[in-house]
């Protein structure tokens, strides 16, 4: 069934495109049909004018030149890609890399982990174990460089964020904030309750470009050893399946 999305001008040369006002796999998949649907447009030279889209959770944001499309034109664009979406089969559209991601995990890589077990009831295996147990899905990049939004994690270790949120936190650190588990790409200030740590590095400025990663890929985590995460610290990922 077709949902018209809610396409709207957002101050500047931005087009905004909701889908909803929620957190779901399902309304994230609507975004990604599009983004990709926009983007095949775009490389077959069918759309001219588009400077950046960004995919959200359950959003896109276009930036464009007014000088070659106009806000009507667009509007017309996306409407018209919009509703031909439930013909696409998102996995076909996108193509996902899966990548395997080495997971120091407790101790002074996951300095959060005695709170997590506190709030759930399980001991550090038994998180390692569901948290290593399924294979996630990237929702969106953001909110610093190299950093991945996955979801959704198990409802036996989904964890509210921390009260109060650290003014730094390393980069690779492996978080949980609700349902969802992330990767921080660079070293910041963040609430997500941090349960291990990756030597892989998911963000290089020196690198074309600085992260392979995008919306819709498939991660999946496994445990490691400190000494094994000494030997792979500062790699770049690149362990795709």
């Amino acid at each position: 069934m077709y949902t018209r999305p809610l396409i709207k001008a957002s101050g500047g040369y931005v087009v905004h495109v909701e889908f909803c006002n929620e957190v779901s796999m399902s309304c994230n998949k609507k975004v990604h049909a599009l983004y990709y649907m926009f983007l095949k447009e775009l490389n077959e030279g069918r759309i001219d004018g588009i400077t950046d889209v960004v995919p959200a959770y359950s959003s896109m944001t276009v930036f464009y030149d007014p000088r070659k499309i106009s806000y009507k034109e667009l509007f017309r664009v996306i409407e018209d890609l919009s509703r031909h979406m439930t013909d696409v089969d998102l996995d076909k559209v996108l193509r996902p890399e899966k990548y395997r991601v080495p997971v120091a995990y407790g101790g002074e890589f996951g300095p959060d982990m005695s709170s997590v077990a506190e709030l759930t009831g399980l001991n550090e295996d038994e998180i390692v174990k569901i948290h290593t147990s399924r294979i996630y899905r990237c929702y969106m990049l953001g909110f610093t460089p190299g950093f991945i939004y996955l979801g959704d994690v198990d409802e036996k270790i989904a964890v509210p964020r921390l009260p109060t949120p650290r003014t730094r936190i390393e980069p690779g650190s492996v978080g949980i904030a609700g349902k969802q588990t992330g990767i921080y790409g660079v070293a910041s200030p963040g609430g997500w309750r941090l349960i291990g740590r990756t030597p892989v590095r998911t963000f290089d400025p020196d690198r074309k470009p600085p992260t392979p990663l995008k919306p819709g890929d498939l991660f999946e985590f496994y445990p490691i050893s400190r000494d094994e995460f000494q030997k792979l610290k500062g790699k770049f990922i690149l362990e795709v399946q």
